[in-house]
Formats: C-alpha cells, structure tokens, sequence
C-alpha cells in the first residue's frame, strides 16, 4: 500500500471529496458512478457556476459528500470556471467548505498533461487520489503504465479505471474512506535563483496578506507569471506585493530565465523524469486507432460537413417521428383531466380558470416534453462520444471567417439544448472580447424552447407534412439561427468588440461509447428542469395570462369580442400597427408579449387565447390557427405569415431566464439590455422583409 495511507480515522466526521481533472478525462461518469441518482444540482454562491453536489452511501450507511468541480487544465485562472475551481481547492469560495481529499481524474492516455494538474494540487498541501480512467484505450494504443511505480515517483495513491465499465470504482470508494496524508513535500524544482526569490514572496504571503503557508506557494507561482497590466488588476491596494513581484521579474530576466514560463517548464521536466519508465510500449507495430480511422472521415473538409447536416437532419427527423405516439399519449391525459374537471366541478370562473387557463396553458407546453427529451439526448450522445470537439474543428473554418474560432461553437452548439448552458459553456474561452462576442450571440441558436413554437407553426404551414419535409423545415430554421449568429459575431467583431481572430487549439478526445446511464441521467435531469419550470413558470404565467384575457368581463359580448376588450386585448390591440407588417393580428400580438418571458409561453398564450374565443370548446391548436381569420375574412396563419412568424421567433430575444444569466456572466446590465434591443430588433427587420417581400412577389 502507497506510503501515502495511515489508520482510518477512529472519530467519524463529514468528509468533502473534490473531484477534480481536465475536461474531457471521463470527470462526469466518474461522478456518476459515484453517487449513481443521489445528486442535486445548483450554483456556487454568487456567480452561475453549476455546483454538482452528490453522496456516497457505504454498507454501514457511512456518507461522504462528493462535489464535482469544473473541467480545467490548470490552477492558473483563464476562465471563470478554473477560478471557481480553484476558489474550492483552496477555500475561497462562499458556503462550499474546503475539500478533505481530492480525487484527479486522469485521462491516461494523456498523462503528461492530465497529471500537470495533479502536481498544482498537490501543491496547495490536499491529499490526492490520482483515479487513471480510459485504460482500455492506453491497452488499444499498445502501451502499459506501471501503477506502483508512478504511484511511489508521486506519494500519491493511484487506482487504475474504465470509469463507463464502472471498472476502479469500488477501489476507489474504498480508498476514499480511509485517511489519505498528503505529500510532506513538494515534489518538483525550479533553479534555485527562483526558488530563493519565490521562498521571499512566500513569506510576503503570509505575513502581510494572512495566507495560510500551504497557499502562499501557489499563489507566488500565478503571481509570478503575470505581466504588470494584470498584476494591477489582481492586486489592487497591495503595492508591497507589486513591487516584490516586480523585482523578482526584473532579477530573472537579468539571469537570462524567462519568468513567465519557467514555473511551467520546471514542472513539466519533473513530470517526464517521473513518467520515464511508467509508461512502457509493448513490442510490435503501432495500429492505426479507431478514432483515426473515423476522424479521417468525420474531420474531411467534404465527408465531415455531409455528416455533420446529415446527423442534425436524423435529429429533427427522431424529434418528428418518434415522440408522435409519447405527444398523443400526453395530449389525451390532459383532455381527459380537462374533461374530468368540467364534470366534477360547478360552472364559473374558477372552473374556467382550471380547464381555460392552468390545463390548456401547462398542458399546451408538457406536450413537447417528448421532442425535448430526444433533443436532450442526441445533444447528450454526441458530447459523451467525442463527437461534439470534431464538430468544432469542423465549424472552425466557418467559425474563422465571423473573427472567432472553433471554441465558440461548443457554446453555440449547446444553446441548442438551451441557451443559458450555451451563455455559461463560453466561460472556457480565453479571450475576453471573444467570451462577450459568443455570449451575444448564442441565444440566436435555435433553443428546445423554441421547438413547440416551431412545431404548431410548421403543422399549419404544411398540413399533413410527413416527417422529412417537417425535420427539412426545422433544419432550416435551425441554419437560420447559425447564419445569423455568424453573421452578428462578425459585426461585433468588426466594431464593438475588434480583435484579432484567435489561433485555434483544442484536444480532440478518442471516440468512445456513450455511458448509457449518464445519457438518461442527463435527460432525466433536463426533464425535471423543464418540469419544473411548466409547474412554475408556465403555470403562473398562464393564471395571470388567463386573467387578463377574461377580465374586465363583458357577458353581453361573444367571446371573441369580449377578449378583444379584456386587459390582454387591449394590449394586443396596442401593438397591433407595429406587428401588422409582419402578418400577425392583436391575437398573435398577445402570445408575442407573454413570449418575452419565455418562449414556449407563447403556446400555452395561444391555446388560452383561442379556447376562450371557441368557448371552451377544447379544439386543437393548429385547427384553430387554421380557421383563423382576419376581420375581413382573410386567413391569418398564411404560408407567409408562419415562415415571417418563425423567423421572429429564430432571431428574437425571449427569455428572461438567459437575460439574468447574461446580466451575471458580464457583470453589468449593458450588455444584456444591449442583447435585447438587437435581437429584437434583428427579428423584426427579417420578418418584415421575409413578410413585404413575399406580398410583392405575390405570395400569400
């Protein structure tokens, strides 16, 4: 057993384990494995950060508190989530206590670079458990890792794994529960003129600033790297430390050793003496890998976008084909309990409330629930494949030409899913400039919020459309929202935000076949949040929506003319001029207002607004979109007005959950209220184009 372990503790206490390790390396399924459904999902204290928080349960009920950090490369903060990372490790971050242990999940088939942030942690004085996943690849690679050896050259416990196999876990929860000492010293060098200047600003550290001594180290390291203009900024108000910074630069550079990077270049010469003789190759020739084989198709500059539409096209073709039968089943529950109501429950508002207002407006969402969950997974699959970083090499060549690089479009590709994930996957972008230019423009991304609005609109444009024409349509509108997004980005860049285009470089992890259970955990997870917020969010909007289309009440007045005069009329009524270029009535007006909370409202409005003008009569939407008309007998829902109407839906700004999101992410309401004002205006511009431009055309 590694020298590292002593006796298990005798006294029982709550014990914090940190799961740390570089995106990529498997961190997720590890945790997953760890506290199989016992987890819960938040934010850290003060900023947007998703804190995963789980619990291992061993035999004799014992628990342990298992948090999994943010994916990062290093301690030296690019990102605010290697800062919130980092915050963690060191005790820094609000209501989350420092870990006990950390667990550091390595990709071994990366080691040099995985293990780069082990030794920044073994650093800061925490007992580390180094878990090496993926060694079935490192298998098909032809090589072998001597476990003891690497785990005596670090003083570290090491556990071999194949975290989708669950393979290492059980070790690995067993050795949890024992105390692990951390190393009583540290383990790699710098010359020893860095070391003497490095020890003086350690003292600084922790006589003049308070640091505890296990900190001071790696906090002169990040110091000690950073050029004067970000020196300022880090340490406003301590000039004492400035200046000692300052003079330790000045004496290296007068030694011919370069000070902003000798700390890495040290640490990386210690870890290849280490690894010499850990990682061995097996005799024979090297094979040309699975993941080679397929990049060499997938990454094509011709075969890599055919299959990057053709697989966006199986989704939407999935998403209309199989959660047909899911959507009726949804549909006849919540008629059925519509029709319950009506039975059971005296005539008068409250019942109209219930039937006109919670179970039309709620049920009107909940029945997308199905198309979402197969979005969610497809999203899912292509990330936990690996998939999704070709994808992004893929779209750098488009991604270039907007001033940006491949990076973004991970981002991007996320707010598919939806767009406040999208706005926080930006943190991983270096650049400031470019972090703020994709967080404008993600929302433009077609989000699952949008997909019933999408879909009501596309039934009533093609009646009886089969499943291609209707997934070619809803591809469309999704290249739509990529075009635009480009495009935006490439204004921005260009004149708001000009900087030069950044060099793109990112790992492309090996293929590997998507851990089943964290797929369905994914969407399970996602299925509770869109739940969650159809029981809240959705349901009190359409109670206040309800009410405001019923009252004041006019008896002597049909339906229709009396929701013509009700608050929510009056309302669309209002803005009827400015929305009639576009096609849409006083009607279409009302759900264009309640949208601007959320999009998906926008349905639950409609199905409100045309069950009071049918009295109740429980007709479906798109039956009614279809019958509607303009007061002179025109139809409302035209080919030409769907295509303006979903085209203000691609490009407009309607969720007020991504305008918070954004407003905490760039730490200023500038940019968010900016982010609305563009896109709305974006949206409207197009739509009244696409609308006009037909008529004079001669379309209808």
């Amino acid at each position: 057993m590694p020298e590292a372990l002593v006796n298990p503790p005798t006294e029982q206490k709550a014990i914090i384990v940190a799961l740390a390790g570089n995106p990529n390396s498997g961190k997720t399924t590890v945790f997953n494995a760890l506290t199989k459904l016992r987890q819960k999902v938040g934010n850290y204290s003060g900023v947007t950060v998703e804190k995963k928080l789980g619990r291992i349960i061993y035999a004799d009920n014992r628990e342990i508190d298992v948090l999994d950090l943010p994916g990062t490369y290093s301690l030296d903060v690019r990102s605010p989530d290697e800062k919130v990372a980092r915050d963690v490790l060191l005790g820094q971050m609000r209501n989350t206590p420092r870990p006990d242990i950390v667990i550091c999940v390595v990709d071994a088939t990366n080691l040099e670079r995985n293990l780069y942030l082990f030794s920044q942690i073994q650093d800061l004085g925490l007992p580390v458990i180094i878990y090496l996943n993926m060694m079935d690849e490192v298998e098909k690679q032809g090589k072998k890792i001597d476990v003891i050896k690497l785990s005596q050259s670090l003083h570290a416990p090491v556990i071999e794994g194949v975290a989708i196999h669950g393979k290492g876990i059980e070790e690995l929860k067993n050795m949890i529960s024992l105390a692990i000492a951390p190393a009583d010293r540290r383990l790699w060098r710098m010359p020893e003129q860095v070391e003497s200047r490095i020890e003086q600003l350690m003292i600084l550290l922790w006589r003049e600033e308070g640091m505890a001594k296990s900190d001071t180290f790696s906090e002169a390291i990040i110091l000690l790297s950073k050029e004067e203009r970000v020196l300022k900024e880090m340490l406003k108000g301590r000039p004492k430390v400035i200046d000692c910074v300052r003079g330790i630069q000045t004496d290296l550079t007068e030694w011919g050793i370069n000070w902003r990077s000798v700390a890495i270049e040290s640490r990386y010469d210690w870890l290849s003496k280490v690894l010499k003789g850990v990682v061995l190759e097996k005799s024979g020739k090297k094979e040309i890998t699975v993941t080679d084989r397929i990049d060499a198709i997938v990454t094509h500059k011709i075969w890599g976008w055919l299959i990057f539409f053709g697989l966006m096209a199986l989704m939407f073709y999935s998403i209309f084909t199989f959660a047909t039968i899911p959507m009726d089943w949804i549909d006849s529950f919540f008629s059925l309990l519509s029709g319950w109501v009506k039975q059971w429950m005296p005539p008068g508002d409250v019942r109209d409330l219930v039937t006109g207002g919670v179970i039309a407006g709620v049920g009107a969402v909940v029945i997308f629930l199905p198309q979402i969950l197969i979005l969610f997974f497809f999203i899912g699959l292509l990330q936990d494949t690996g998939y999704m970083a070709r994808a992004a090499f893929i779209m750098d060549r488009l991604m270039s030409k907007a001033g940006l690089h491949g990076k973004s479009f991970i981002p991007m590709l996320s707010s598919f899913a939806c767009a406040i994930p999208g706005v926080m996957a930006a943190r991983a972008i270096e650049s400031p400039k470019d972090r703020l230019t994709t967080i404008l423009v993600a929302p433009l991304m077609s989000c699952s919020a949008r997909l019933p609005v999408y879909t009501i609109i596309i039934a009533v444009l093609i009646p009886g459309a089969i499943a291609w024409q209707k997934a070619g349509i809803m591809l469309g509108l999704y290249l739509a929202g990529i075009i635009g997004a480009f495009a935006m980005a490439w204004v921005f860049k260009k004149t708001l935000l000009r900087s030069e285009t950044p060099v793109f470089i990112m790992e492309l992890p090996p293929y590997r076949w998507p851990p089943f259970k964290d797929v369905m955990l994914h969407m399970w997870e996602r299925a509770l949040i869109f739940l969650r917020r159809a029981g809240t969010v959705i349901f009190a909007l359409s109670i206040i929506l309800w009410g405001l289309m019923t009252y004041p009440k006019h008896d002597h007045l049909d339906p229709g003319e009396a929701l013509k005069h009700s608050f929510a009329g009056q309302a669309g009524l209002l803005i009827e001029p400015v929305i009639k270029p576009l096609g849409f009535d006083w009607r279409v007006g009302i759900g264009l207002i309640g949208s601007f909370a959320a999009r998906e409202v926008f349905v639950s409005t409609m199905n409100i607004v045309f069950n009071i003008e049918n009295e109740g009569e429980g007709d479906h939407l798109r039956e009614a979109f279809q019958n509607a008309t303009w007061p002179d007998g025109r139809a409302l829902f035209t080919p030409l007005s769907c295509i303006s109407l979903m085209i203000f839906f691609v490009f407009a700004m309607q969720c007020i959950s991504t305008v918070a999101v954004v407003r905490r992410e760039t730490n200023s309401w500038k940019w968010p209220l900016f982010q609305i004002f563009y896109m709305t205006g974006l949206a409207y511009v197009i739509s009244l184009l696409v609308y006009q431009g037909g008529l004079l055309l001669g379309f209808h």
